[in-house]
């Protein structure tokens, strides 16, 4: 069994401090030209000029995630790294150049490059989990929750075509890994997105989703001391074991922190071919901190993706 995957905290003394914003988008209007290069690295803090706060009240505190070979992506949780979500720039490498719809329900695109060290957009990458780039969105509610996959363009521009379902603030995770670094990255930048602000209740805490007609249950529990926590799939009343391959596994779990967004994604035990098809899709995981968590799981049956979410509590005694 692989090592369970870790959000470890950068600072645990700032996990109360959900208010501090991560405002990268305008307030008054998308103008997302590039920020500074940050040079949070060896600092702990925002070199994106990070404000108080924005239209929406987007906020988030710094906390730490990991990398390891137990299948999530993160910046690391060496040398005091800030985490995996909640910074524009990381190692050297930068989310540059972002730009999205002006307006919610406009059909548009969101664009961006990857800078790296050099000052350069970043052209070559290793394929993670059979795409270069994995571009997650995030409502600053939780509520939406988009994985996608842009096409890049010679001169490294990522694109992929978009439309917002409503205005409000939104955080945009740019998963990657530079070829040539030395593991792989997730930088994010918030956008805001004008007009009159509807924020969704959080869904309250449940082990079963219901979406088009599947049924996905959730058991074993998400701690800070790690484990295994299961999702089965069933369809009309009957386990679904014939779930189709996705990305090279059977289920992907991204896992976000409410309040700061921070993230991780968690790709399950065993690989495809050697584990059965359904119903269980087993993960190794930890939270790395007592709070409020999103998990979405992607999977696909019949050809067609479809997204389960869930709230989970972690509670404040364990160990």
């Amino acid at each position: 069994m692989k090592p369970p995957a870790r959000l470890s905290l950068f600072v645990v003394a700032l996990a109360a401090l959900f208010g501090v914003a991560f405002a990268i988008g305008s307030a008054s209007g998308l103008d997302l030209t590039p920020a500074p290069t940050p040079t949070h690295e060896a600092e702990g803090g925002h070199g994106d000029g990070a404000t108080d706060d924005d239209a929406t009240g987007t906020g988030h505190d710094d906390a730490e995630t990991g990398h390891d070979d137990g299948g999530s992506h993160g910046n690391g949780s060496h040398g005091g790294e800030l985490p995996a979500g909640v910074v524009v720039s990381a190692d050297g490498y930068t989310l540059s150049d972002l730009a999205v719809p002006q307006a919610a329900g406009e059909r548009g695109a969101i664009t961006f490059r990857i800078l790296g060290p050099d000052g350069h957009a970043v052209t070559d990458y290793e394929t993670q989990h059979e795409k270069d780039l994995h571009l997650v969105v995030v409502s600053q509610d939780t509520t939406e929750f988009f994985h996608e996959h842009p096409v890049m363009a010679a001169d490294g521009t990522w694109s992929v075509d978009w439309t917002w379902p409503r205005a409000g603030s939104y955080r945009v995770y740019a998963d990657v890994l530079p070829a040539g670094a030395e593991q792989g990255l997730t930088l994010a930048q918030d956008v805001t997105v004008p007009g009159d602000v509807v924020v969704e209740a959080l869904p309250e805490e449940s082990r079963v989703a219901e979406v088009d007609g599947y049924r996905v249950s959730l058991a074993g529990d998400l701690t800070t001391s790690g484990g295994v926590v299961t999702l089965s799939v069933a369809h009309d009343g009957a386990d679904v074991t014939d779930l189709d391959p996705y990305l090279g596994a059977y289920g992907h779990l991204v896992a976000i922190r409410v309040g700061d967004l921070a993230y991780l994604h968690v790709h399950p035990e065993g690989e495809v071919g050697t584990v059965p098809a359904g119903p269980d899709i087993e993960f190794s995981v930890a939270a790395p901190s007592p709070g409020t968590y999103r998990l979405f799981l992607d999977f696909s049956h019949g050809g067609e993706v479809r997204t389960a979410a869930f709230t989970v509590v972690v509670g404040a005694h364990e160990h």
